[in-house]
């Protein structure tokens, strides 16, 4: 993550800024800037990412070795720290893309730069016409972790919370999506749901939520959904029934179903999800780029597009214009449509986030040395 600098003989790179909130621990290595561990503190960090020219749709051309070659890789250009909330309002300010805020939460198995390198690919593929800001949570980034994950996510809720508030107050910020991924959508739910029980209702500033292959017990969204309070954000949520990923979740969490593996064209899903006003996108017929079937959303170009270019601008899917999935079924009002006739092909993608290799876990901290800062509420800026 330590910035490399674009020289004259670097081939034109696209940029991509963006605003990083997180709960991880800051590493004190300007390669890494955070860990997987948990910080009381969140932290607020500028970050520009350069996407290198010749590349598939869909993928991350991850550096090989470091430093990143830009040319041929993404690469950090810009890492700045926030401290102060009128810094937070300048940033956006000078990077507002007509008041609309993109806020997307990884999901499990991440590091710190896994999740920007991810948001800089969706952003970039998408053509979407919002400010991105990334909330990253303490995800060890090891599949061995994943009631570790989890935690860390409960953890986060307070400050993700926090964040949307931020950016729901700020007069500059006319709409935010929320796009979150697997394990991130639990969090995101619960810090909607927080708000929810906080103020009554979701902020009405939140507009729209997507979640992207949802890791969350069916039941207990379902009240968390209840719980956020009424009018409720317009929900999104993509599914696919070949998702390996959520096959093991729902295995370790007591074969309970997980909520994006479902067949919403099926009862009770069809009429609870028309009941809910909710929209169910079905890709389990769209080739993936990772073995597990958990990216679709992001990797295949005709999805993250339909992210970009539809939903994060509330605009519906039952019209003529909508171009997409060549048996791709979305359940929108109870009612099963299939929308458009675009090829769903595999994408060539390198390793994904999921399959990287495993990394030695690091000894725990003492309680004594983690406890003392989270008995005291932190701000996220000052």
């Amino acid at each position: 993550m330590e910035p490399v600098q674009l020289t004259a003989a670097t081939p034109k790179t696209t940029q991509v800024d963006m605003l990083v909130a997180t709960t991880r621990e800051p590493s004190g290595d300007p390669t890494t800037l955070f860990n997987g561990e948990r910080s009381p503190k969140p932290y607020l960090t500028d970050v520009a990412v350069s996407i290198p020219p010749k590349r598939e749709s869909g993928t991350v051309q991850w550096p090989k070795r470091l430093p990143p070659n830009p040319a041929t890789d993404f690469a950090v250009t810009r890492v700045k720290q926030i401290a102060t909330l009128p810094e937070g309002r300048a940033w956006f300010r000078t990077h507002s893309e007509g008041g609309r805020a993109l806020v997307f939460v990884h999901g499990f198995n991440n590091k710190y730069e896994d999740s920007v390198f991810r948001l800089a690919q969706i952003v970039h593929d998408s053509g979407m016409q919002a400010t991105p800001i990334l909330f990253t949570w303490p995800s060890r980034a090891q599949l061995t972790a994943y009631e570790y994950d989890k935690e860390s996510t409960n953890y986060s809720r307070t400050a993700l919370e926090q964040t949307l508030r931020t950016l729901a107050q700020d007069p500059e910020v006319k709409d935010i999506t929320i796009l979150a991924h697997s394990m991130g959508t639990w969090l995101a739910m619960e810090s909607l749901r927080q708000m929810g029980i906080r103020d009554g209702r979701v902020n009405s500033k939140i507009q729209n939520v997507i979640l992207a292959s949802p890791d969350i017990d069916i039941q207990v969204f379902a009240k968390q959904y209840a719980e956020m309070g009424t009018p409720h954000p317009k929900f999104t949520i993509f599914v696919s029934q070949d998702d390996k990923a959520l096959a093991v979740s729902s295995f370790i969490t007591g074969k309970v179903s997980r909520l994006g593996a479902i067949d919403p064209t099926v009862e009770p899903y069809r009429t609870k999800l028309e009941e809910a006003g909710i929209t169910a996108i079905d890709l389990t017929k769209v080739k993936g780029g990772d073995r597990l079937n958990h990216g679709k959303f992001a990797e295949s170009p005709e999805i993250v597009q339909l992210i970009g270019q539809r939903l994060i601008a509330g605009q519906p899917l039952t019209d003529s214009n909508v171009t997409l999935g060549q048996g791709l079924t979305a359940v929108v009002g109870g009612t099963v449509t299939t929308i458009g006739n675009v090829t769903a092909t595999a994408v060539a993608a390198p390793v994904t986030i999921i399959e990287q290799p495993l990394q030695l876990r690091k000894k725990p901290k003492k309680a004594d040395e983690t406890l003392q800062g989270d008995l005291v509420p932190q701000p996220l800026t000052q």
